[in-house]
């Protein structure tokens, strides 16, 4: 068996909305959490370790949650992406509170991950099926410079109550990736889909075209690259208050280098998340629904 381990980005979860912190919200019949059907689905697809990025003041009340459940059912670490865990030389600006992205969060895994990993977001649904593509592109032991990533159709990822950002993709005729064009204030309409802009145009979307959710699947030397390219971020952009080092916007770079190849894999499941407070009961219904329909046993481990 090929070792594959999911990357968990976790360092997230004290976004609060209404009081509650949304990564732990109850979605499923026995308590479960969106998390809980991420690693069921990975598990079933054969990954074999689970990462959990968390922030270390967090690191009790996730273990507590969820953390101690998984050990029991899985090889799981965790890995702590700080503020101030910056390279010598750099120091956290003063008055900085923003974390420094999703780079930064799977630079934290560095001495963890040593085989070929898949990256997904604490709070989102993907669904067995990306899982179960990724894993067997990853479990191929492609090149060092051959990732993928998992492209849902854009009607499948759109709440019903308010706007999301997507990163809308564009592919070559192989299937690889050219290019993954952030759009932001995305609305679902009855036709399907139209994106706002701050001076007040709108553009209608193919609702059809393929969006990245954040999964990834990515190599070990992967985790090289964004170490030598974190002191270049920060010395250009490291004094900004708000500034990120992006997966998509490192990858992109990669990708306009011709220094890596990501093969694009088309999943047909719909996304669930709960991006405002009122999208709870649209994954509890769905959850629902997928148990009805026998794809996840009630519950889920035991």
């Amino acid at each position: 068996m090929n070792d594959v381990t999911l990357v968990i980005m976790a360092a997230g979860i004290g976004s609060r909305y209404g009081g509650g912190i949304k990564q732990l919200e109850a979605v499923g019949p026995g308590g479960e959490i969106i998390m809980d059907y991420s690693v069921y689905d990975a598990l079933q697809a054969g990954f074999t370790k689970v990462v959990f990025v968390i922030r270390r003041s967090l690191e009790a009340d996730f273990k507590e949650i969820i953390g101690r459940r998984m050990e029991k059912i899985c090889r799981v670490e965790y890995a702590y992406q700080e503020l101030n865990d910056l390279p010598p030389g750099f120091a956290l600006p003063e008055g900085r509170t923003k974390p420094w992205g999703t780079g930064q969060a799977i630079l934290a895994c560095r001495g963890l991950v040593r085989e070929p990993f898949a990256v997904i977001n604490a709070d989102d649904y993907y669904g067995a099926a990306a899982f179960q593509k990724v894993y067997a592109y990853l479990a191929a032991r492609p090149l060092a410079t051959e990732y993928c990533m998992a492209g849902f159709v854009l009607k499948n990822t759109l709440s019903d109550n308010g706007s999301v950002t997507r990163g809308i993709c564009s592919v070559d005729a192989d299937g690889y990736l050219c290019k993954v064009e952030e759009t932001r204030n995305i609305e679902k309409t009855a036709a399907g889909a139209v994106a706002r802009s701050g001076d007040g145009s709108v553009r209608t979307l193919n609702a059809e075209a393929c969006v990245s959710m954040n999964m990834w699947g990515l190599m070990p030397e992967f985790l090289d690259i964004l170490n030598e390219g974190f002191p270049e971020f920060l010395k250009q952009r490291g004094q900004e208050m708000t500034s990120e080092y992006l997966l998509p916007d490192i990858i992109d770079q990669l990708i306009r280098q011709d220094a890596a190849k990501v093969k694009l894999l088309k999943t047909p499941d719909q996304w669930f998340g709960v991006t405002y407070k009122e999208d709870k009961q649209t994954v509890v219904e769905a959850i629902a629904r997928l148990i009805a329909q026998g794809k996840y046993p009630a519950r889920l481990f035991g």
